[in-house]
């Protein structure tokens, strides 16, 4: 027999599905909810800890479960651009730009190969559709190859964003280095996006070279699994060669 909170999710996800409860329209409280079904609070919760894992629900605090509206997903096109193009190039989507100038520590000093204490600028990127956030990019690079006026925080683009402004900076890339893992969300990570805790999410590292080897910019992209695809395209070349008789 199925327990109680898969019953209340499974009853909630068919009232959505046949639009008996729209997208973008607020649940009940649940205490509400929780009366409604004859349960506990911590028993509702665990149903609507289902949907939000699903992708229907989203929890916004201080306002109630909200019913969410199907999300556009996103392509990250792997080596191509840098990671805010991939959430503004899709038309509905825009990015909103948090940026700072902070000292290399841990892990970012490391992919950056700068000592720690060295001056860069973060570019933290937020992506979102309408009400919703959708991706999250942070992206880091020397000071020198930042934009002397950093953009005010909050700043929101539907364009190329941040990244047209770093690419006229940089010089031309030698190589791009990609590593990309499944995980859970961090707590920052999962409150930022507004998503369940245990809704897995796609996970770039991504480190770009220029000609000298030295390490331009750095960034950290964290996609919803839900939103989320990655492409990636190897082209080869074959040469022929002609051979004189």
């Amino acid at each position: 027999m199925a327990s109680r909170h898969r019953v209340i999710s499974d009853d909630l996800r068919t009232q959505i599905s046949t639009g008996r409860i729209k997208a973008g329209e607020r649940l009940p409280s649940e205490a509400q909810l929780a009366s409604r079904y004859t349960v506990s609070v911590p028993t509702l919760r665990s149903a609507l800890a289902v949907l939000q894992g699903e992708g229907l629900v989203e929890k916004v605090h201080g306002r109630g479960n909200f019913v969410r509206h199907p999300f556009q997903r996103i392509t990250y096109a792997g080596g191509g651009h840098t990671p805010d193009v991939q959430a503004a190039t899709n038309a509905a989507l825009c990015v909103s730009v948090r940026a700072t100038r902070l000292r290399a520590r841990g892990r970012v000093a490391t992919l950056m190969g700068v000592p720690a204490g060295t001056s860069l600028a973060e570019f933290v990127c937020l992506s979102h559709e309408g009400r919703s956030p959708h991706s999250l990019a942070r992206i880091y690079v020397p000071r020198d190859l930042a934009p002397a006026a950093l953009p005010e925080s909050g700043e929101v683009s539907c364009g190329e964003g941040i990244d047209a402004e770093l690419a006229v900076l940089r010089p031309a890339l030698a190589e791009i280095r990609e590593h990309v893992s499944a995980r859970l969300p961090t707590p920052e990570e999962a409150a930022t996006l507004r998503i369940s805790s245990a809704l897995a999410v796609l996970a770039v590292e991504r480190v770009a070279t220029d000609t000298t080897g030295r390490v331009v910019q750095a960034a950290f992209l964290v996609l919803p699994g839900d939103r989320a695809d990655a492409v990636f395209i190897t082209r080869t070349v074959t040469e022929k060669k002609e051979v004189e008789g």
